[in-house]
């Protein structure tokens, strides 16, 4: 199949808006025996979590590049413990992945925003943020950009990673393998807050995480191949090329002075014998 992807790709000439950001027409619901809802006509989608389970959902599509926006509100209060789960992802053991992960806290503390990529089966990517703003108080708009150059990862427009494409420099970049969209609502308090040693108070629960106005502008992958293609003319490619600019970068280095609070490529410990390639590319 990822021959077929690549054969596809160098056809690609322009992008398909492949969402109406209707939860009911674009998702479905994958487990929790009834704790994911859809309302509001398709609208608005919620996942939750109690003691016995958490919740997940799933695009019917797969892209193959993309941008995609999903505003979500997050758990409010004592969320110690839970993680909310939202990336996309191919399958098997050599899959491909671009991750947000929000690992709750107690009351009055920052959620932490952990991003990772993973290419051919490899991980071990992580950067992790505060963010600006409370994200249980209101929605807010998570975006990945995903298009050849690169992956960058936005928060409210405002980019906060950046993942380059440097196959050139011997370092693998998702290209060839179509991804869904995933997102979950489970407990995770064996390592999600300060380690673990903060555990789900489930006097608390149930917990919910609330998502809406998805958008997707992205090239869809089915049997017959990509929705992108020279058969498919569109004026609006914009996406397929974006890059940061000079106000882009800027900004990405404001997030990454004031809210980073973990970056692997500055983990001498973790890499004893030297950080990972693209951490050292300039």
């Amino acid at each position: 199949m990822a021959s077929k992807i690549f054969l596809a790709l160098l056809f690609i000439t322009y992008v398909v808006a492949a969402s109406a950001g209707n939860f009911n027409q674009d998702f479905e619901i994958t487990w929790g025996d009834g704790r994911a809802k859809i309302l509001n006509n398709g609208e608005l989608l919620t996942l939750s979590l109690d003691k016995a389970s958490g919740s997940g959902f799933r695009s019917r599509n797969e892209y193959l590049f993309g941008k995609i926006d999903m505003q979500l509100k997050l758990v409010p209060g004592n969320s110690a413990g839970t993680v909310t789960a939202y990336y996309l992802s191919s399958l098997g053991d050599v899959h491909d992945e671009i991750d947000f992960e929000f690992l709750g806290n107690l009351s009055g503390d920052p959620y932490i925003l952990h991003t990772n990529v993973f290419t051919q089966g490899k991980g071990n990517r992580e950067q992790q943020f505060y963010l600006w703003f409370d994200p249980t108080k209101d929605f807010h708009t998570y975006s990945i950009l995903w298009n050849p150059q690169s992956i960058l990862f936005s928060v409210d427009g405002t980019p906060i990673r950046e993942f380059k494409n440097l196959e050139s420099k011997g370092v693998s970049f998702p290209k060839n393998q179509a991804m869904r969209i995933y997102s979950s609502l489970w407990n995770a308090d064996d390592w999600a807050t300060r380690g673990g040693l903060v555990k789900t108070d489930w006097s608390q629960a149930p917990f919910t995480a609330s998502y809406r106005n998805f958008n997707a502008q992205a090239c869809v992958w089915t049997s017959s191949g990509s929705s992108c293609s020279s058969n498919n003319p569109s004026s609006n490619q914009s996406w397929m090329k974006q890059s940061l600019d000079a106000t882009g970068q800027a900004r990405i280095q404001w997030v990454q002075k004031n809210y980073m609070i973990y970056n692997y490529c500055t983990d001498t410990k973790r890499f004893p014998q030297g950080l990972p390639p693209e951490c050292t590319i300039a």
